[in-house]
């Protein structure tokens, strides 16, 4: 694959002249750019020392056939419907403007309507490994052009699955952020309230990068568990589902104890009421919002559409206005069911899809066979949670299963971090904090921070050059300079950035917070004392720590 690591020491014009040796007409794409255009935007890139320092400058991307780029086309799959807009959706705007080139516009379940990729008039998309399955859609070009080696990344849009199922398909990632972490504007809707901008790439890290480029104005939900012990869940085995596909049932073994070797602790939670928010989406006036998005269109043109594509938005018809409350009524009823699991998990971990179909049998079965492959997906929009598909392996027929990792909203960065392995020192949304005395485990005042969500990062010491005192039932540790001492023990916790404020306020003086180095040459935040108070107390600076006072006063 065209990862990042694989082109970096390339310059923009030999990945440009390399894309275009393995690029061809095919069932992924809609539209190429034309090699010279792609060339020109290289070598502009090239002349410009700034250019050459934009984070992705060079990279080659794809993109789907229902998000505008200004002079070129866009079909959403349905040549009637086709417009050429002067202006670029937003998040191209944001791809262009760190140094990406775009290669070309793919192929797409028409209106994005569908997990299979074959209801298009383009061209029907298989997967990579076997021409007789399905790619999975409804971005299904989109992760081929990833999947063949022929762009860095690409994007994709997901509703009910289609930024996940055809990454599984592929064997590629598949990234479906927090809805609005990626602008929307520009992008033809299917279900506008629902609607995210994906991304397929490689591998995690640079589905990551990607993300951090084309986001804006987001903000990071607290995920304290990374880098750390952490809880997953897997729905009770009752409720899994792989509709026969054994070798399936086996892979998501497998990756069950993967995740465990990391680290992660398996919790079993009840997926009843997240399935029954994904019914919603398709037996409910959901599918109304996908008439609306294109209701001039399809009173004019439904003849023009895919039958199966037409046949679902029909359906929006059997809605009315009351049934739409009732809808909303029961998924926040739901939603207050989810949030009870929550409380137990971190994250989730399922399976992507509980299996794949050959294209001929999704022909056969075109409505029912998409509604099983959208089994572990269709609730995640609804209910607003960010999620990112992995490859886990290969059947025994050569076809890849995957898993997707599900997080609340706003912990993409911590899933992505989670299925890289690559973590860093601090985790997203919080603060590190070294405490040593009365908030040490198994302390009175450790409460006060696993009130808050905060976890255990690790036990250490402190640098050389401070003195430990007792004040009493406090310690107080003071900074000297030039002082060669042990080093003091403490314990790094990671403290939700929100909670932080309510835990300093309950610090009493003469304790307060400062920042702090650590043997490791870190700083961090931690309670450190004013050196007033030790003018009269007892240094304990030999001990090493709070605990080994502790048994010596004892």
């Amino acid at each position: 694959m065209m990862d990042l690591s694989s082109i970096k020491h390339l310059r923009p014009t030999e990945i440009v002249e390399e894309v275009y040796q393995r690029i061809k007409p095919g069932p992924e794409w809609i539209l190429i750019v034309p090699k010279e255009q792609a060339l020109q935007r290289a070598a502009a890139l090239e002349s410009s020392p700034d250019s050459m320092k934009l984070p992705l400058c060079g990279v080659p991307f794809a993109v789907k056939d229902n998000i505008d780029v200004a002079g070129f086309p866009t079909t959403a799959g349905c040549p009637a419907f086709a417009y050429t807009p002067e202006k670029s959706a937003t998040v191209v705007e944001r791809l262009l403007a760190a140094g990406a080139i775009l290669i070309g516009k793919t192929n797409l379940d028409q209106f994005a309507t569908g997990l299979v990729g074959v209801r298009s008039p383009y061209g029907i998309c298989s997967s990579v490994f076997d021409e007789r399955y399905i790619s999975g859609g409804s971005s299904a070009g989109s992760a081929l052009a990833v999947a063949k080696g022929l762009v860095t990344f690409s994007l994709g849009t997901d509703t009910a699955g289609s930024g996940r199922v055809p990454a599984a398909f592929n064997n590629i990632v598949g990234t479906k952020p927090t809805r609005g972490a990626i602008s929307n504007e520009g992008v033809v809707p299917a279900c506008k309230t629902l609607d995210c901008v994906s991304i397929f790439a490689a591998n995690p890290d640079d589905a990551l990068i990607v993300l951090n480029v084309a986001r804006a104005g987001y903000r990071e939900t607290a995920a304290p568990w990374v880098g750390g012990p952490f809880r997953f869940g897997v729905p009770a085995q009752d409720q899994l589902e792989f509709f026969g596909d054994t070798a399936a049932a086996e892979l998501y073994e497998k990756a069950i104890a993967q995740m465990e070797e990391r680290g992660g602790a398996k919790v079993e939670f009840d997926f009843r009421p997240f399935r029954a928010a994904a019914d919603l989406l398709y037996s409910g006036p959901w599918v109304a919002e996908r008439l609306a998005a294109i209701q001039t269109f399809y009173q004019e043109h439904a003849e023009e559409m895919d039958p199966t594509v037409r046949g679902i938005i029909a359906g929006a018809s059997c809605y009315t206005a009351v049934d739409t409350f009732n809808a909303m009524y029961k998924l926040e009823e739901l939603r207050a069911g989810t949030l009870k699991e929550w409380t137990h998990m971190d994250v989730m971990l399922l399976p992507t899809t509980g299996t794949t179909y050959t294209i001929e049998e999704v022909r056969a079965e075109p409505v029912a066979l998409n509604t099983k492959l959208g089994y572990y997906t269709n609730f995640v929009n609804l209910l607003d949670l960010a999620a990112v598909a992995i490859p886990a392996g290969f059947r025994p027929n050569g076809l890849p299963f995957g898993v997707t990792l599900i997080g609340p909203a706003g912990t993409d960065t911590a899933l992505h971090q989670l299925a890289s392995g690559n973590y860093p020192a601090t985790p997203p949304g919080c603060v590190l904090v070294a405490v040593l005395g009365a908030h040490l485990s198994g302390q009175p005042l450790n409460g006060q921070l696993t009130d808050r969500g905060a976890r255990l990062k690790k036990t250490c010491k402190t640098a050389p050059g401070y003195r430990f005192y007792s004040l009493g039932a406090k310690p107080g540790l003071v900074r000297e300079d030039g002082f060669a001492g042990p080093g003091i023990e403490v314990e790094v916790w990671a403290v939700p950035s929100q909670e932080f404020g309510s835990f300093v306020a309950l610090i009493p003086p003469p304790l307060s917070i400062g920042t702090a180095a650590l043997d490791d040459g870190s700083t961090v935040k931690c309670f450190l004392c004013e050196p007033y108070a030790i003018a009269d107390a007892k240094e304990i600076t030999e001990l090493g720590g709070w605990r080994a006072h502790l048994k010596q006063v004892c």
